[in-house]
């Protein structure tokens, strides 16, 4: 439970404040969207580099030191953010966010879940990312009302306040189970499938880029909705309902995730994903109408995108066991941490080049398509 509330409420602030946050920081200090949204996706790539330390660290010491570093790292870059004087200060601000990011958010407390119930993970992995796919529905209006009546500057004051008060003593006092991870090997792994020969394994490197694809086909598609459904002839308040829908498609896919677990190996299941997820995204891109068959189809798609969270909590520990997880899971998903920050913006210069959002949206669907392709061969 300590968990589920840290994650959700590191995941609000560190993340979906700033979508919303964004125009009153444009509108107030003059910098561009582009060089704003930078410094933004600057903690993220931050995220993935660390998440990588963070996941040795977390074998080491357990997740109690890790997660309450983290917190308190991400306090302070959001203090940081809030004071920045200038662009510089700003990216660094963010910088130091992203280490907070690495330590907190679903990576390390995936690693923390593996390590306490073993084989009996999946339950608890699906319970944490349900809870915490709420954090968006939580902390979108709340940083809306925040601005309303705040500069954004006192906003993220606000934020990093709640950030140090929920989550500083939950990591600290509730995540003190005895750090004793049992390192258990999967069915049909190699006796040479040691933490230091797997992450340079063909098969490793290539299930990592595979998913990291697939994440961008997948992320890129469902978070540039709005663009998409307004090229289609959607009102703008409309589009936004059809992107809000997305949440309960991805929860929906996380509840379909353990039946396709327990059927399936995990090669199988990320091309199940990825297949499925990026042949949806190319329906949204050539069906004309109407607007609600469009949303349809983009929420089956979102329930794919939630199950792609889960494959990165258990495809690694189903494939290969437990053995250094932390470590061996912080470089596998430091591609995708990597593909999903820069899926956005990427999203939107896909369709720039293809001439619309439509045809993007065939692009990134077929790019889903060849991963989950791949995936059948490794």
């Amino acid at each position: 439970m300590a968990l589920c509330v840290t994650e959700i409420t590191s995941w609000g602030a560190l993340y979906y404040a700033f979508p919303v946050l964004l125009g009153p920081i444009t509108a107030d200090t003059g910098w561009s969207s582009t060089a704003t949204v930078g410094a933004f996706s600057l903690g993220a790539i931050v995220s993935a580099l660390a998440g990588i330390v963070v996941g040795r660290s977390i074998d080491r010491f357990g997740p109690r030191r890790v997660m309450t570093t983290g917190s308190v790292l991400g306090t302070l870059g959001l203090v940081g953010v809030a004071l920045a004087p200038g662009l510089g200060w700003f990216y660094l601000a963010w910088a130091v966010a992203g280490v907070g990011q690495a330590a907190t958010f679903y990576p390390p407390a995936f690693a923390a879940i593996t390590g306490w119930y073993g084989d009996g993970r999946l339950r608890p992995l699906t319970s944490l990312t349900l809870v915490a796919g709420f954090a968006s529905t939580v902390f979108a209006p709340v940083t809306a009302a925040l601005v309303g009546i705040l500069s954004w500057r006192d906003s993220y004051l606000v934020l990093a306040l709640v950030l140090a008060v929920v989550t500083i003593p939950l990591h600290a006092v509730f995540l003190r189970v005895p750090w004793t991870p049992t390192a258990v090997a999967a069915p049909g792994s190699s006796p040479d499938d040691t933490p230091r020969t797997l992450v340079r394994s063909p098969r490793f490197l290539g299930l990592a880029a595979v998913l990291a694809l697939a994440g961008f086909g997948l992320y890129a598609a469902t978070i540039n909705l709005v663009g998409l459904l307004v090229a289609r002839g959607a009102s703008l308040d409309l589009a936004a309902v059809g992107l809000g829908l997305i949440g309960a498609g991805q929860v929906g896919g996380r509840l379909l995730y353990a039946p396709l677990a327990r059927r399936s190996t995990p090669g199988v299941r990320v091309a199940v994903v990825a297949g499925v997820g990026g042949a949806l995204v190319v329906l949204v891109g050539v069906l004309p109408g109407p607007v609600g068959a469009v949303i349809a189809v983009a929420v089956l798609a979102g329930a794919c995108r939630g199950m792609h969270t889960l494959l990165q909590a258990s495809v690694v520990s189903d494939r290969w066991g437990t053995a250094s997880f932390g470590r061996v899971n912080g470089i596998f998903t430091a591609p995708t941490t990597v593909a999903v920050a820069l899926a956005p913006a990427g999203g939107v210069l896909v369709a720039e080049l293809v001439g619309g959002f439509p045809a993007g949206y065939v692009v990134l669907g077929a790019l889903a398509l060849v991963s989950g392709s791949v995936a059948l061969k490794l």
